[in-house]
Order: C-alpha cells, then sequence, then structure tokens
C-alpha cells in the first residue's frame, strides 16, 4: 500500500528536520500558495478552453470591456493588470488577430496606443463568464478571511 506524500507538508518537515523551523511555515505557505495558483490556472484555462482564450486573455477582455470607454492605453492596461508592457503587446497581437481588440494611436498620448475591444470580444466575454461563474461558484470559497489575507500578502510583495 502507497502512502500520500503531501507537496507541502514534507518539505515544511525537512525544513524543520534542517532547523529552519522560523522559516518552516512562511516556506510552507509559500509552497501552498504556489502551487494553488499553478492549479487554479489551469483549471480556469480548462474551463476556457472551449472559448479559444486563456484567463489572462480574459482578463484583459473583461477590463477594457469594463472600462467607460470600451478602451484603455496599453500602459495604462499592463499596469492594472500587473502585466509586463511586451507580454502586454504579445496579449494584444493575439487578440487583434482573433479580431477581439482593436488598436488605435491614442488621441491623448501622440505615441501612445489605445487598445479597444470589439463587439466580438464583448461576445466572447459574455459567453464565457457563465462557465467561469459556475466554477468560481463550485470552488465554494466563502472565506473573506482568505481574499484579505491572500491581498494582504500581494500587498505587501508590491502588488498594488
Amino acid at each position: 500500500m502507497t502512502t500520500s506524500i503531501d507537496a507541502v507538508d514534507l518539505p515544511r518537515q525537512n525544513w524543520d528536520k534542517k532547523g529552519w523551523t522560523a522559516a518552516s511555515l512562511g516556506m510552507a505557505t509559500v509552497t501552498s500558495l504556489v502551487r494553488l495558483g499553478s492549479l487554479l490556472d489551469a483549471h480556469v484555462n480548462q474551463v476556457l478552453k472551449p472559448y479559444g482564450i486563456t484567463f489572462s486573455r480574459f482578463e484583459l477582455l473583461t477590463l477594457l470591456m469594463f472600462s467607460r470607454t470600451g478602451a484603455l492605453p496599453m500602459k495604462k492596461a499592463s499596469s492594472r493588470l500587473n502585466i509586463p508592457p511586451a507580454s502586454i503587446t504579445h496579449m494584444v497581437s493575439a487578440l487583434e488577430q482573433a479580431g477581439l481588440v482593436e488598436r488605435s494611436p491614442d488621441p491623448r498620448d501622440g505615441r501612445g496606443v489605445l487598445v479597444s475591444i470589439t463587439d466580438q470580444g464583448i461576445a466572447l466575454v459574455s459567453s464565457a463568464t457563465p462557465a467561469l461563474n459556475r466554477f468560481f461558484t463550485s470552488l465554494d470559497i466563502s472565506s473573506e478571511a482568505l481574499l484579505e489575507e491572500s491581498s494582504a500578502l500581494r500587498r505587501q510583495l508590491g502588488d498594488g
């Protein structure tokens, strides 16, 4: 009979054995959160797969859709999503090729680029959102404390 080894608990035990007890809880927490992030990313992307979009691209589309005009400067989108400018450029190129966004010169900034969601992009977000919402509610995460703690940790690490 094989015993299941917890991927977070075992490293924590090893930290304790090495005498790094003061850091073992932090290490286990970080390891758990990183693994959780990977698992959530994989599951969310699986939910969105039938719609032909990744969660990071979906986030950009929803950011644009919820903006007052349906458009944002690429620099602002990069900042709001905490994604490097080069990654936003790559993401926008893929979304533009799929007909989900359009680029245009930013009238307020001669050197800037404005990215706008298209009607096709709005339709995709509208059709994919119910599937995502079913996934979100299936998680049965009802603890505001969990959200507050994870938000505090993100801020401590420089996220917004």
